[in-house]
């Protein structure tokens, strides 16, 4: 493990894979006492590091976390008092939630969740914006805005009920009520539930996977996958054909897996 960067709210380690300097970037949100509260400055603040950790041409993958027994409970409900008093920061908090989120749902590299614990309101938005998520068995997933009087505004009535069937949605949306790990599974909330403290093992077993493919061929197909959500499907066919039909002929590194196959060799990948 070797620590790129931390500060107060936010800790940000490089984790070594079995590929030769290839790297998780782990981002832990690191207010414990507080349940990792998604305030308006940390929103900011995250957002500048997935940017640099999604321009690092070492890490292949970009994880998150929270510390202590939260993934994230969401906004800071106190400072909302003051914030939603005043038209034009509740904008700006709200327009720089949604580009975090969003530039996580469409950068480069695969994003994953890895819920450790409460995981509601912002926490769940964040979840949404991952390419995926694992959970811990001891995890607790859902909107929760309702039951304080409060609706989501970061994305989670957006994403939801596209990403779990509508009707499962809707119900978490109103009731405010929290998913066990098990329930996030069913309804393809998560992608799998590990023992408390697995989750890190999870995420590794995943980035040692993708750190053997090709980065060029990956980003591609997150960018597809991401785009065809907001289009028709013949459109998204249209858009799979053409980035494939320019992958396989222009790229190192389509000719070079199909050379290593022919050659019975180890590929390797250079991302272009």
């Amino acid at each position: 493990m070797t620590s790129k960067g931390k500060d107060d709210a936010v800790l940000i380690d490089r984790l070594a894979l079995e590929v030769p300097n290839q790297y998780l970037g782990l981002i832990t949100i690191n207010r414990p006492a507080e349940m990792n509260p998604l305030d308006w400055a940390l929103a900011r603040k995250i957002r500048t590091i997935v940017q640099d950790l999604a321009a690092d041409k070492e890490v292949r993958v970009i994880a998150f976390t929270g510390a202590g027994k939260a993934f994230s409970a969401g906004g800071d409900l106190k400072a909302y008092l003051t914030l939603q008093r005043s038209e034009e920061d509740f904008r700006g908090f709200l327009v720089d939630v949604h580009g975090l989120f969003d530039y996580i749902e469409t950068c480069e590299k695969p994003a994953v969740a890895l819920v450790n614990g409460f995981c509601v309101a912002g926490g769940l938005e964040l979840l949404l914006a991952c390419d995926f998520g694992y959970a811990s068995e001891s995890a607790r997933i859902g909107d929760g805005h309702v039951n304080f009087g409060q609706m989501a505004g970061g994305g989670s009535l957006a994403r939801l009920p596209r990403h779990i069937l509508p009707g499962i949605a809707r119900e978490v949306l109103y009731t405010g009520r929290l998913l066990t790990a098990q329930e996030a599974l069913q309804c393809g909330l998560v992608n799998r539930v590990v023992p408390d403290g697995k989750l890190i093992e999870a995420a590794l077993e995943f980035a040692n996977i993708v750190a053997k493919k090709s980065p060029l061929a990956i980003r591609n197909m997150k960018r597809v996958v991401g785009r065809g959500f907001n289009m028709t499907q013949a459109d998204t066919a249209f858009l799979e054909s053409q980035t494939a039909h320019h992958y396989c002929l222009t790229s190192f590194d389509a000719p070079e897996g199909l050379n290593a196959f022919s050659e019975k060799r180890d590929p390797k990948y250079q991302g272009r």
